[in-house]
């Protein structure tokens, strides 16, 4: 009887095991890490509540494809560190698909189209790229704009400042410390269209690219799986171009 007694408990916890193992994946919550401001893609509302393109599109999608996300609003390159340090499944935060980040990165299909201008302070006079000679530019660190800013330095023989945060960055130029930023062109044109930045943009559209959502390189497949199926459904029915149109 005491061996009967014994196997039964045996039985009965490899199956409480066994049980447990199905909860934890069935509640898995996937980790979005995210920029902090990055308007039209990452903002917050009057009442605090994050809100963006990247936001709306990323909470559409989970709800569209049936799993949990926890949003978390870090920094851009907080973000990545995350991501990279195993502490976020994904990074969506208006990052732009480069090859050196291919390397690191596994991508989803392209959500957004994007480029780089150069804002300056309004009445300045800085309308061309030649202009900066000799003067401080600013950018962001670990972005495209930052990107384009150094391959053009030397060429225009300026001194390039880097920042973290996007806000510092457009201070420095409402300062007068730095004559021009370099940032996506969407962000600026959403920003002086809003009246949330008196800047002007004197220089083309440089560099077209595309946003993507990120995960670490050979992880988190069915994650990637799933916004590429809901990203496709909502092109085809109309909740893409709804949610972009919130931010118009």
């Amino acid at each position: 009887m005491k061996k009967f007694l014994t196997s039964m408990l045996v039985v009965a916890m490899a199956a409480v095991l066994v049980a447990c193992g199905g909860n934890d994946a069935g509640d898995k919550v996937y980790i979005i890490a995210t920029d902090t401001t990055y308007p039209p893609f990452e903002m917050q509302d009057a009442s605090g509540n994050l809100i963006g393109i990247d936001i709306d599109l990323i909470k559409a999608i989970a709800e569209d494809q049936g799993f949990k996300i926890d949003i978390q609003s870090l920094g851009f390159d907080a973000a990545c560190t995350a991501l990279e340090t195993g502490q976020a499944d994904a990074v969506i935060a208006g990052m732009t698909i480069k090859p050196e980040r291919e390397e690191k990165y596994d991508f989803s299909d392209p959500y957004y189209e994007t480029g780089v201008s150069m804002g300056v302070a309004p009445g300045s006079n800085i309308s061309s790229y030649a202009d900066l000679a000799g003067k401080t530019v600013v950018a962001k660190t670990n972005t495209t704009g930052l990107a384009f800013a150094e391959s053009i330095k030397d060429q225009y023989g300026f001194t390039l400042e880097v920042v973290e945060e996007s806000t510092f960055m457009f201070e420095k130029v409402k300062s007068g410390e730095a004559v021009a930023c370099f940032e996506d062109t969407p962000v600026l044109k959403y920003m002086i269209g809003k009246g949330e930045l008196n800047f002007e943009i004197n220089t083309p559209n440089e560099n077209p690219a595309y946003y993507g959502f990120a995960v670490m390189k050979g992880e988190n497949a069915e994650l990637l799986e799933m916004f590429n199926t809901a990203l496709a459904k909502f092109k085809d029915n109309g909740k893409y171009d709804e949610i972009l149109k919130t931010y118009e």
